[in-house]
């Protein structure tokens, strides 16, 4: 805009920047947790406690990164006080990076619960889960591009992706109950395999909430309790 200030200039570049770098943050965090994620699921289809191990360490940098961003957003937030929008720009990027290192914990524990069924003799089970996985690893890839893109519409279809991937991870744990009260010496694995059906279906939830964080970023309205998709956003 032509006669800003050069003060004014230097205060909305600096802002900019710092913003771009907390977005980078995040982005990176999303990564990350994507890369767990699927390691530790293929750890646990592989049977490879090595892949468990790097989930594992994985953790640490995701949980640094979750530090930086909440460190990043309070100083933007008392440096330059945005308002509206710049606002919500940064407390966006401090929502969904909690939820991303939520994501990297749940990882985790399916690696955990995966080293534990190495331990063990195998079960055919296994499989039973990987639709439900291509449905998580689905539902939070469109979760992390709402985010990065904007992608408001694709938002809205989240939700009801989210639903139908609990109905699917419940109608599983029941398979595995059944499956646990038929065979008594394969328990402790059928219940590993139920809580990793758990993590999934946290992780549709978490991708859903970062969906809606930045819905709420771009948008300025609260979408979370919306019925369907089609729910009409604010201005």
């Amino acid at each position: 805009m032509q006669g800003m200030p050069d003060q004014a200039k230097h205060i909305s570049s600096s802002f900019d920047a710092a913003l771009g770098s907390l977005r980078n943050d995040v982005l990176m965090m999303s990564s990350i947790a994507d890369r767990m994620f699927q390691t530790a699921f293929g750890a646990l289809l592989s049977r490879n406690c090595p892949l468990c191990d790097q989930v594992m360490a994985e953790d640490e940098e995701v949980d640094t990164l979750e530090k930086q961003v909440d460190q990043e957003g309070v100083s933007l937030l008392i440096r330059f006080h945005p308002l509206a929008s710049d606002m919500r720009q940064v407390i966006s990027a401090m929502k969904v990076s909690r939820s991303l290192e939520r994501v990297g914990d749940l990882a985790v524990t399916i690696a955990r619960r995966a080293k534990r069924l190495n331990l063990r003799l195998p079960v055919s089970e296994v499989a039973l889960l990987e639709p439900a996985y291509q449905m998580t690893l689905a539902i939070f890839r469109d979760g992390v591009r709402v985010f990065a893109e904007s992608d408001c519409e694709l938002a809205r279809t989240l939700k009801l992706r989210d639903k139908q991937l609990d109905v699917l991870t419940t109608d599983l744990g029941e398979k595995l109950v059944a499956r646990a009260t038929a065979n008594a010496e394969f328990v402790p694995s059928y219940l590993d395999l139920i809580f990793v059906a758990r993590a999934l279906e946290r992780i549709g939830d978490l991708a859903t909430n970062i969906a809606e964080d930045a819905f709420w970023r771009d948008q300025a309205a609260d979408i979370r309790h919306m019925q369907g998709a089609s729910g009409s956003a604010g201005t």
